[in-house]
């Protein structure tokens, strides 16, 4: 199976590997850290590509509810399908954290299509 449509890029957050180049993300890896990026990204951040991101920071001061989660998962399946075209996602859940009760954990299983492996994702969401 070929991975070479995965791709390779630099690291998030860019770091320097042993050598002094910039470090590579490779794969399954820049796959991940793709995801990751996506959620962390607000629409609007970015000048040259306003539309890129995931709404959920909409949501920072939201009550930690069932309608609020539920728009959070809704958005983040939203976010992922447009932005990230290598995987299929699985399934999206959010659930309150039980050790810091501002906190949702939302939980992303996704397929990475070429290579048909599965993988999932924790991302903390601060609400309030």
């Amino acid at each position: 199976m070929n991975s070479d449509f995965l791709g390779v890029g630099w690291a998030t957050p860019p770091t320097l590997d042993g050598t002094g180049q910039i470090q590579l993300a490779y794969y399954e890896t820049s796959v991940r850290q793709a995801i990751w990026m996506i959620l962390s990204t607000a629409p609007g951040e970015r000048i040259m590509r306003p539309d890129f991101g995931c709404g959920i920071h909409n949501f920072v001061f939201a009550a930690n509810s069932p309608a609020a989660i539920g728009q959070v998962v809704s958005e983040v399946r939203r976010s992922l399908i447009e932005w990230e075209a290598r995987i299929d996602v699985l399934d999206v859940d959010a659930a309150p954290d039980p050790d810091q009760p501002n906190c949702l954990l939302i939980q992303i299983n996704y397929q990475v299509r070429t290579t048909n492996n599965r993988f999932n994702l924790v991302y903390p969401f601060y609400l309030e």
